[in-house]
């Protein structure tokens, strides 16, 4: 089946957050509850069609800020010929650069600096996301915060309470194409949307346990999964209800 359109009926939930009262947690569960996994290396079709083996790492990294890349930045030391196929050119150019007006990281041939070629003897793909295996911690502390988040979003409003009182409201969705800007409508794949991608064997909220409890923190995260669990028994025991609909690109 092709993409699957981007406007489609989403079930949302909000409750506070249960670690700071002031706090709101809106959650897209339809994406959350769906069967989304990476695909790369095992069907992937990059978001070029002219560079298919580097996934979406083709544009490189933009960080969200300089603490973001100040992290990254000290695995980086920690890497090697082992598992950097492109170390040379990183420690002798520099391997983050600066690019309207914020910092990302530097694009060698087909894609970003610390993405390994398919016959890489250190491993197919992101250098960090080795790292990360070699070291025995999750990729989420070694990599910029957007390819670890991708393709979930985290964005924020601003809005007042019925005590007239401003709160901040932590929005989780799907990183569809209308999140890279203008250009993502031009991409020539993507896979949020993608039915060739939606062939996971946990939901979103599970799979993605480990960056969905760094974007919100573990009381948030608990409290959520409870949601999707009951989003999911009821989907199962009412298969017929349109709120409870699976996401389009999910499998029959």
């Amino acid at each position: 089946m092709p993409e699957v359109p981007l406007d489609f009926p989403r079930q949302w939930v909000e409750f506070t957050d249960p670690a700071d009262s002031d706090q709101v947690i809106r959650a897209d569960l339809t994406w959350l509850t769906s069967r989304w996994t990476c695909i790369f290396g095992n069907g992937c079709k990059g978001i070029y069609a002219d560079r298919p083996h580097s996934g979406c790492c083709a544009l490189g990294a933009h960080f969200s800020e300089k603490k973001d890349r100040k992290r990254v930045a000290k695995w980086v030391d920690r890497l090697d010929e082992r598992t950097w196929q492109k170390i040379d050119i990183g420690r002798r150019r520099g391997w983050y650069v600066e690019e309207d007006g914020g910092e990302k990281t530097r694009v060698v041939g087909d894609g970003c600096i610390f993405h390994n070629d398919r016959d890489f003897p250190g491993g197919y793909g992101c250098a960090l996301h080795h790292l990360a295996a070699r070291e025995g911690v999750s990729f989420v502390q070694t990599k910029p915060e957007v390819c670890w988040q991708l393709p979930i979003r985290r964005t924020y409003e601003r809005r007042k309470n019925e005590h007239d009182e401003r709160i901040l409201v932590v929005v989780i969705g799907e990183y569809d194409r209308r999140g890279w800007g203008p250009g993502g409508h031009e991409l020539d794949w993507y896979c949020s949307g993608n039915t060739e991608a939606h062939v996971g064997a946990e939901p979103v909220y599970k799979s993605n346990r480990a960056e969905l409890i760094e974007l919100l923190g573990e009381p948030a995260y608990e409290e959520l999964a409870r949601i999707c669990q009951a989003r999911e028994d009821a989907m199962a025991a009412n298969p017929d209800r349109a709120a409870f609909s699976a996401h389009p690109a999910d499998p029959d």
